[in-house]
């Protein structure tokens, strides 16, 4: 009976809970695809494309998973089944198809340029990267600020899971008084509101804030040695952020907010900075890590360089992209990637973020000023041409 009362509660109350990820599929009719050659590639043949065989041998495992008659049953309908074949030959034939990389995707797929419904191939591309902070696993005057790992109180429910014709949601919230309610916010978290475990102690908070935003860090440990810090799950509140707020408030002025720019600020302004954190009602959980690499939302670890966050809602998660767009200094980005992340400001079916890399505050002026114009081609097996004509 208790169960019982708890599942209606939760039917009745859940336009008041936060959405996490989740939404319904848009029509195909919103993204189009234009068969290309690979001579339409800006610097196809410079691109060492090699460097990317890994991450698409990572990629290739999950796909190799994959029981759906699409891949990721996105917008971009490509067969899972022609990915799936191209993912065992390149796997059998290893290491020659990652030395011959280009060769291998020349002769198993066809690049198509990635446009809009009204045929428009550009959109905007932004960077991330993996911070970095200072750590223990004990709490001291030092190390006084929580790594919160996912709360014990934490429940995620989705409709769909108990009516097929319901809408794919997944709501973040807690029990209380046997009904679903929203899980409480970042302010309510710092003031101690939360049933969570501490996965370590931090010597700063703005570092953990960094941490929040990107997803994921590596901690330098007092002791010397080194541990992955990455993504595992949010409160479900909507991400504000800290930038926007700051230029709202006339805190920081147009064309300033950066992250270093924000860092700065932050450290110059100790006193105020809970206030500008609250703002922004998100707040993210982490788990420790022993991978090579912050892992995505493939589930496979993100590669400097060759990994991209997409709209996954359009493009499937783990396929091959043409990336052309540029730098921070206007240097041109002419290079192969593979779409194995997401972003809840990455919307739009011509929308990346790129992975940087990891590092300290150098990477970070790299990944936080880059804000550039570009366009991209996916590529498609080669027996699923005719349905992309």
């Amino acid at each position: 009976m208790r169960l019982l009362l708890l599942f209606l509660s939760i039917l009745l109350i859940l336009p008041s809970c936060e959405q996490k990820q989740e939404s319904p599929l848009p029509p195909e009719k919103n993204i189009r695809l234009h068969r290309a050659e690979f001579t339409d590639l800006k610097d196809w043949s410079q691109d060492k494309q090699n460097e990317a065989a890994n991450a698409f041998n990572n990629s290739c495992i999950r796909i190799l998973e994959e029981n759906n008659p699409y891949l990721s049953n996105t917008a971009a309908h490509i067969s899972a089944a022609a990915y799936q074949d191209i993912c065992r030959r390149f796997i059998e034939q290893q290491p020659q198809a990652s030395k011959h990389f280009r060769k291998f995707i020349e002769d198993n797929f066809t690049p198509y340029l990635v446009t809009d419904s009204k045929n428009n191939p550009e959109g905007k591309f932004t960077s991330y990267y993996e911070s970095t902070l200072n750590a223990s696993y004990r709490q001291s005057e030092k190390y006084r600020y929580p790594v919160y790992g996912k709360p014990h109180d934490l429940v995620e429910f989705n409709p769909h899971d108990f009516d097929a014709k319901a809408p794919s949601k997944t709501y973040v919230g807690r029990v209380q008084n046997q009904k679903l309610v929203p899980y409480f916010t970042r302010g309510e978290i710092d003031s101690g509101k939360i049933n969570a475990p501490v996965i370590l102690w931090a010597d700063s908070k703005i570092d953990i804030n960094f941490m929040q935003i990107q997803g994921s860090a590596v901690a330098t440990l007092d002791n010397g040695s080194k541990v992955r810090v990455g993504f595992a799950g949010s409160n479900g509140h909507p991400f504000r952020g800290i930038g926007s707020i700051l230029l709202e408030k006339k805190l920081l002025k147009p064309g300033e907010a950066s992250m270093i720019s924000i860092k700065k600020w932050l450290q110059n302004n100790p006193d105020k900075a809970d206030e500008i954190y609250n703002q922004n009602k998100r707040f993210v959980f982490h788990r420790l890590l022993n991978t090579e690499g912050p892992i995505g939302a493939h589930g496979v670890p993100l590669t400097a360089g060759r990994s991209l966050a997409v709209d996954r809602s359009y493009i499937p998660l783990g396929s091959l992209l043409w990336l052309e767009t540029t730098g921070p200094d206007k240097e041109n980005i002419h290079k192969l990637v593979i779409a194995q992340d997401i972003g809840s400001a990455i919307k739009g079916s011509v929308r990346g973020d790129y992975f940087w890399g990891s590092g300290s505050d150098d990477v970070l002026a790299k990944a936080g000023s880059m804000n550039s114009t570009g366009q991209y081609y996916i590529f498609i097996p080669k027996t699923e041409e005719q349905s992309h004509e």
